[in-house]
């Protein structure tokens, strides 16, 4: 007699499901990231006495987020938008000095100390978003097998319509005497 083995599911897991699970695009993960940097920058700001680690800290988790809550057709985007709010948060931390110039030397600054943080916050968006495309693109193809089909004959039916229509177009008019190209050969002819 066969048994038959019931996985069950870790309470993390559980828990997690809980979480909300929204969809953004591209601009609106980036929007996010952005506005919740740019807050956590004002927190850290406030409580913290502009701590570069606190801030660091605080930036992985936002970067997860935003790669976690962008929709799959943006994928591409949660890398690139990660550094821009990266950028947005830190300037109420960089203590730039009075003035306009002075508050761009403290951002430049600060952008220069703080680029570790800033690449792992980017390599950690970048990484989730990898596995998030590599997961699609794996189900993708498991449901064109479950369908009967392969890849390949997934594009023969349109190759195929796209080869017949200009074949039969040019087959039923005749070509005119001295077209002088094969390239007026294959073109079809207007009456």
């Amino acid at each position: 007699m066969y048994r038959v083995r019931v996985r069950s599911v870790p309470p993390v897991v559980l828990a997690l499901r809980r979480f909300p699970n929204p969809r953004l695009t591209g601009i609106g993960a980036g929007l996010f990231a952005s506005l919740t940097m740019f807050v956590l920058a004002c927190v850290d700001r406030l409580l913290f006495d502009s701590s570069e680690l606190v801030y660091g800290l605080l930036f992985l988790p936002v970067s997860a987020l935003a790669a976690l809550w962008v929709r799959p057709a943006d994928l591409v985007t949660a890398p690139i938008s990660v550094p821009i709010a990266f950028a947005v948060g830190v300037f109420p931390i960089s203590g730039g000095s009075e003035g306009f110039g002075g508050q761009v030397m403290g951002l430049v600054t600060a952008l220069a100390v703080h680029a570790g943080w800033l690449y792992g916050g980017t390599l950690v968006a970048g990484l989730i978003a990898t596995v998030r495309k590599v997961r699609l693109m794996r189900a993708r193809r498991r449901y064109v097998l479950a369908q009967g089909r392969g890849p390949a004959d997934e594009r023969a039916p349109r190759a195929a319509a796209a080869a017949a229509a200009p074949a039969s177009s040019s087959a039923a008019k005749p070509v005119r005497a001295g077209a002088g190209t094969a390239a007026a050969a294959r073109r079809p002819q207007r009456p």
